[in-house]
């Protein structure tokens, strides 16, 4: 195999070249010119110079020929096309920026590589590779900025990932009514204070419910360091260890604020009815308990239905659309509790943690926060009927 020959540079240009390289003010394209210059210098190959900087080999043969070819009175400026302080800007086509747009709205996968999304870096070099075939030569030495600012200019960001939610649900709309219906009702229980108003007759509590499985008993190896005059944070051992999981099942009384927990070491139907009995035993018997929740089958098992047969009546049941759990009031409490006492919560077993979820709820319980939906309600009549599930038949209230 032939070793490349090494292009001469003079001690003058090898110098100057490397200040360009190093200088933050050398625009972009000069920058890879010098490096096509200073690596070839260095005794490598063409293919080796273009895999590093990532662009096209017949781009480091045109400027290593450029150099090679240069004339006596041509001054290291004039090889790199560039006048005292500043560098040619060669205009983009429109017609190539689409082609750079073309190619940004593609995924990776898509053009034969392993990455789903695309990095600057990695979009840049795939243009500068395939510019010169697809017919726009001035797109071979293209910098990372310019890429960036083409797709910034066009809203287009193939970096970036925004989830949403596809509605599966044709009956999305009748079904976030019927909840957002509750709300409405619920917010006409409290006078102009906001302070309920005391019930007549059979009353209905109205709770917002949901499960948070999975929550980690962890443990430290050693102790925490606590803020003193040395250090002014806590200071944890990195090192920990897992003890297992354990699932929080959870109401919030929509009228009183209070909320309702069982911790349980499973997530099942058995859990699911224990919380439904716990329910029943913390409210009036003559009065109705109605649920907002999700559509999970362990709320609706055959185990349940045979509970609830055993309180008819007793229950209703309001769910949300799927993959809508943002609609149920639970969530926000939810993440309160989990910014206030589960973040870097360590326990030294997991009948602690189980404790201390407990004490948290009644901690918050000794000031309840009544939780109220107000988004979308102005043009929910009250007046309208709630469609429940009892799990025996669709009832009207």
């Amino acid at each position: 195999m032939n070793t490349p020959k090494p292009l001469l540079l003079t001690t003058e240009h090898k110098e100057k070249l490397e200040k360009l390289v190093k200088s933050g003010m050398t625009p972009a394209i000069i920058v890879q010119r010098a490096k096509i210059l200073l690596l070839k210098a260095d005794g490598r190959s063409n293919d080796s110079v273009a895999e590093e900087l990532g662009i096209n080999r017949r781009t480091v043969l045109l400027w290593t020929q450029k150099y090679r070819n240069r004339s006596a009175n041509e001054t290291l400026d004039d090889i790199l096309s560039v006048s005292e302080g500043r560098g040619p800007k060669e205009e983009i086509s429109g017609e190539a920026k689409t082609w750079i747009i073309g190619i940004a709205c593609q995924k990776p996968k898509d053009l034969g590589y392993a990455a789903e999304t695309w990095t600057n870096p990695a979009l840049t070099r795939h243009i500068r590779q395939h510019a010169a075939a697809a017919g726009y030569q001035r797109l071979t030495t293209i910098s990372e900025s310019s890429v960036f600012k083409i797709l910034s200019k066009s809203n287009i960001k193939p970096f970036r990932v925004q989830y949403y939610c596809e509605r599966r649900d044709p009956d999305f709309d009748s079904i976030m009514h019927n909840v957002l219906l509750v709300y409405k009702q619920v917010s006409l229980e409290f006078d102009k204070e906001g302070n309920l108003i005391p019930f007549e007759g059979q009353a209905t509590h109205v709770l917002s419910y949901d499960e948070k499985p999975g929550i980690q008993a962890i443990a430290t190896t050693g102790e925490d360091l606590l803020p003193n005059e040395g250090h002014g944070t806590i200071k944890r051992d990195y090192e920990y260890k897992r003890l297992g999981t354990v699932s929080l099942l959870a109401g919030i009384d929509l009228q009183t604020g209070e909320a309702v927990p069982l911790v349980s070491d499973t997530h099942n139907s058995r859990d699911y009815i224990a919380f439904l009995e716990n329910l029943n035993n913390k409210y009036p018997k003559e009065d109705k308990i109605r649920l907002i929740l999700d559509n999970l089958k362990v709320h609706s098992s055959a185990d349940v239905q045979e509970y609830l047969s055993a309180v008819p009546g007793r229950f209703e049941f309001v769910f949300t659309p799927k993959h809508a759990s943002w609609l149920n009031l639970v969530e926000g409490f939810f993440s309160k509790m989990t910014k206030q006492m589960l973040r870097n919560i360590r326990v030294k077993t997991k009948d602690e943690l189980v404790a201390r979820i407990y004490k948290y709820f009644d901690e918050i319980n000794e000031t309840p926060v009544v939780y109220h939906w107000t988004w979308n309600l102005g043009d929910i009549d009250a007046s309208e009927t709630v469609v429940t599930e009892t799990f025996s038949k669709n009832v009207a209230n």
